[in-house]
């Protein structure tokens, strides 16, 4: 099974208790379908004394997590994604799925400048639907003002004939003479 993750790439933590690091691919195990990721899982190890002038000691080091628990990162657009694949100058080239921008550094100039078009006009679709929300909520609070003055007013309405109602209803009252 070939592996899409390689020696240098930084990689992201997707499940398991490290979930969310990010560190830099140290070594790649594809026998095991593992990977070395610089701080992530780090397990602590005792070390006995082998000769008399030694000392014991208890080491932290980094072990192998599994290659399916880490996505890489795309150096253009920055976000983790999955990998795919593109023919360029007749060499199979690794690909972010996203930004299609490519993961291996000798082939970064050749699809740089597909990457940028794919940014910028995922950028203005975003921008567009963007304004369209926001124009879709003014409505929305304009109405719902609309509909808020609509009920004050009426209540204060209410309110005003019912206070004059009341002060025409009271009785004065009795003097009592002592």
């Amino acid at each position: 099974m070939s592996m899409t993750i390689k020696k240098g790439d930084t990689v992201l933590v997707i499940t398991g208790k490290e979930k969310g690091k990010t560190g830099k691919v140290l070594d790649v195990f594809p026998k095991n379908n593992k990977v070395l990721v610089d701080g992530v899982n780090i397990v602590t190890k005792h070390k006995k004394a082998r000769k008399q002038n030694e000392k014991s000691e208890i080491v932290k080091q980094t072990a192998p997590i599994e290659a399916s628990n880490v996505l890489v990162v795309c150096p253009t657009c920055g976000k983790a994604t999955r990998v795919g694949h593109k023919e360029i100058d007749g060499k199979k080239v690794r690909v972010c799925k996203k930004c299609s921008a490519s993961l291996d550094k000798e082939f970064v100039k050749a699809t740089k400048k597909d990457a940028k078009k794919n940014i910028s006009s995922a950028k203005v679709e975003n921008a567009k639907t963007a304004k369209t929300t926001k124009k879709a909520e003014e409505k929305k609070t304009e109405e719902k003002n609309t509909s808020k003055t609509v009920k004050t007013t009426a209540s204060k309405t209410k309110e005003a004939k019912t206070s004059t109602t009341k002060k025409s209803t009271k009785k004065p009252a009795a003097k009592t003479e002592a």
